[in-house]
Formats: C-alpha cells, sequence, structure tokens
C-alpha cells in the first residue's frame, strides 16, 4: 500500500498557498476600484439580472447572488470533499490527531462570538452578525504563511489545516441552523431525494464524476429554491463521493485535485472581487468604532488569539491533547492571528446576516480592518518564533524522510 496522505498535504498547501496570493490582489482590485470613479461601474456589474430556468422553474438573481450563491457552491463542494478526506484518513481520522485542533478550533468559534455579542449586546439589529468573526479563511491564511518560505514546519501548517477544516465544519453547520430563511418543503423533498440519488450512485462506487456532478447540479436548484441556502448542497454532494471507486480509482482525490485550480484561481478570487469592494473615501475612526465592525474586528483579532491559544493550552495542560513535534508556543500563538484571518467565509456570513447595504458595509469594513491587522500581526510575530533556516532545513529533511510514500506488503 502506497502512503498518499503527505504529498497530498503538500499539493493542498502548494495550491491554497498560491491562490491566497490571487485572492489578496483580487480584494486589493476591489478596493482600488470602489474607490475610483469606477465605482457605479462596479455596482452596476453587481447588480446585472441574469435568469435561467426552464418552463415555470425559473431562478432569477443578479450577478452578485449568483456568484455567492452559485460559484460559492463549487467552493463548499471543495470543502465537503476536504472534510470527507481528513475525516476518513488525514489530520482529522483519529482522536490522537484530531484532539488539539478540534478544542483549538472550537475556541476560535466560540470566543470570537462571545466578544462580538457583548460589543453589540446595545444594538439588537447587530446581533445576526455573531457568526461573522468565527470564521477562518485558509486560502488567504497559506498565501500569507507562503511568505514566510520552508522555516515553518509542516506539522503547523497541518495543524492550521486541521483547524481550518474543523471551523469551516462549524461555519456549515451554523449556516444550516441559523441562515436558513422561509423553507419550501416541496422543493426540498426534491433536493433530498436527488441526494438520496447521489447516496445510491457513491454506494455503488461509480468511479465516472460525471453522475456526481450532474446530480450536485440538480440538487443545488432544488436547494436554492427550496430556501435553505444552496451552498449546503455542496457540503451534501460531496460528502456523497466515494473515497475509492469500483475500478480501485481514488475518485474523491481525484475530484478534489481536479476543482482546487478552479476554487483556488476562479471562484474565491472573483468572490473577493465582488464582495470586498468597500468605500473607504470619507471614512473616519468613529466608523471603524462603531459596534458591528468592531465586533467583527476585535472578535477576529483577540477571540482567535484567545480561542485558540488559550484552549490549546488547556488541552495540553489537561493531556487532553499534545503539541505536534518541532512545534512551540509561540508558533502556536502565531498560527491563531493566521487563523484571525477570515475574509472569504467571514463575509459570505455576513452577506446571509445582513440585507441592509449599511450594515453589510460595515461587516466589510470589519472584516478587512480584523483580517489585516491580523496578518501583519501574525506574520511578524510567526517570523520571529520561526527557526532559522539552517536548523528549518534540518528539521525538513527529518519530517520529509518519515512522509515519503514508501511501499509495503498488504
Amino acid at each position: 500500500m502506497v502512503r498518499v496522505i503527505a504529498p497530498m498535504l503538500r499539493d493542498f498547501m502548494q495550491k491554497e498557498s498560491a491562490g491566497g496570493i490571487v485572492l489578496i490582489f483580487a480584494a486589493l482590485a476591489a478596493l482600488l476600484v470602489a474607490n475610483s470613479p469606477l465605482y457605479t461601474s462596479y455596482q452596476a456589474w453587481l447588480d446585472i439580472p441574469i435568469i435561467a430556468g426552464f418552463g415555470s422553474f425559473v431562478i432569477d438573481k443578479p450577478l452578485l447572488l449568483w456568484v455567492n450563491d452559485g460559484l460559492m457552491a463549487v467552493f463548499f463542494f471543495l470543502i465537503g470533499l476536504e472534510v470527507k478526506r481528513e475525516v476518513m484518513e488525514g489530520q482529522l481520522s483519529s482522536w490522537n490527531k484530531a484532539s488539539l485542533p478540534l478544542v483549538a478550533a472550537i475556541g476560535g468559534m466560540a470566543i470570537p462570538a462571545v466578544i462580538y455579542l457583548m460589543i453589540n449586546a446595545g444594538t439588537p439589529e447587530n446581533q445576526a452578525g455573531w457568526a461573522i468573526p468565527a470564521a477562518t479563511d485558509i486560502a488567504f491564511a497559506l498565501g500569507i504563511l507562503a511568505l514566510l518560505g520552508p522555516r515553518v514546519p509542516v506539522a503547523l501548517k497541518a495543524l492550521l489545516l486541521a483547524i481550518a477544516v474543523i471551523d469551516d465544519i462549524g461555519a456549515i453547520t451554523i449556516i444550516a441552523l441559523f441562515y436558513t430563511g422561509e423553507i419550501n418543503t416541496g422543493y426540498l423533498a426534491m433536493g433530498g431525494a436527488v441526494f438520496v440519488l447521489m447516496l445510491i450512485t457513491g454506494r455503488m462506487k461509480i468511479a465516472s464524476p460525471i453522475p456526481y456532478v450532474l446530480l450536485a447540479i440538480l440538487m443545488w436548484a432544488f436547494v436554492l429554491k427550496s430556501g435553505v441556502h444552496a451552498t449546503l448542497a455542496g457540503v451534501a454532494a460531496a460528502l456523497t463521493v466515494p473515497l475509492v471507486a469500483n475500478k480501485g480509482e481514488r475518485l474523491l482525490e481525484h475530484m478534489e485535485h481536479a476543482l482546487h485550480p478552479w476554487v483556488a484561481f476562479l471562484v474565491i478570487p472573483i468572490f473577493g472581487f465582488a464582495n470586498a469592494g468597500v468605500v473607504l473615501l470619507g471614512l473616519n475612526p468613529a466608523d471603524v468604532l462603531a459596534p458591528l465592525p468592531l465586533g467583527i474586528a476585535l472578535g477576529l483579532l483577540i477571540g482567535k488569539q484567545v480561542g485558540i491559544l488559550g484552549f490549546a493550552w488547556i488541552a495540553v495542560k489537561t493531556g487532553m491533547a499534545s503539541l505536534p513535534e518541532q512545534v512551540n508556543w509561540r508558533q502556536i500563538h502565531g498560527l491563531s492571528l493566521f487563523a484571525a484571518i477570515g475574509f472569504t467565509m467571514s463575509l459570505f456570513i455576513g452577506n446571509l446576516a445582513f440585507v441592509l447595504p449599511e450594515q453589510v458595509d460595515a461587516v466589510k469594513l470589519g472584516v478587512l480592518t480584523g483580517s489585516t491587522i491580523a496578518a501583519v500581526l501574525g506574520f511578524f510575530l510567526l517570523k520571529a518564533a520561526l527557526p532559522d533556516a539552517a536548523q528549518s532545513a534540518r528539521e525538513d529533511s527529518g519530517q520529509a524522510d518519515e512522509l515519503e510514500p514508501k511501499a509495503a506488503s498488504s
């Protein structure tokens, strides 16, 4: 049997890191356009109506919602594939591997939400945004992490990845439970029927990805019309894909690798460009210190540090978990700030939580402020906590020897 987990992890890191850098440029482009004479054209572009359907079944949405409800379903499908792989054979496949990132991720979701609610205790109209600072943007975080080069221990990258995957599971659960509107049971039943067909297809271990993709699109359309957020259909569809198909092909891994470039270099940058355009001209400190953006920014900055570092420390000191080899507490502290980069998922949840334009703009301001400060502080903090280049090379060489694929008899 060939050991494939380590090469898959390295491949994931490379794609996500590069995609994160592209996302940074997309966000900067949106900010530049939103604060230039092109802003009117930018808004008009987002408001372009797009209609699709057949007969009486019609989906009529502006371009922005096609991006947020349609393209992001592809992103969530990829998340579903990654979650299933990590649970079945990756960083979350055993308690020993999953205990530290699980406890740290729970703290990293709970404490930011508490801080947000405390700051917005006197503004009930903002309460719906409590989940915004709980999210982590793994692409953005790995993109910044990549700037530190090979000095970053593989174990630290794997820990950040595992925390982000658990964070994604939490975000998906939160969206399903708290951000679902009025439900059309007829369409939901049809979506459920398609899901059953996908389960049967997966149990038959059909090797071609085509049936899964076509059924996933059909289920997405029904779930969208049902009132349940359509991106959840992407996660549900992914969970039906078998790890190994009937011809011995690693179907889930194949689909994951095929989707990664499209998501990293197209889907997420388009989402970032469409959602990061906040007008900064004329802003004053009072705007940033308003409860909504301040709750998000401090939830990310303080909540993630206290939640991840604090809960991880408690888990290790109580014997519930242990630190990975060659990882220290200063590095965990830096990692907690990288996890405070909440860009994509935070903006996504913000669009679900609020409808009023001024609230959506406040969400963008809080997310951009908190994520930017976290990225800068995390970079310099982790840079100071990492070993020098020579020591890092020796440690990585040892880890590579342990993780390289080896042939073994069955």
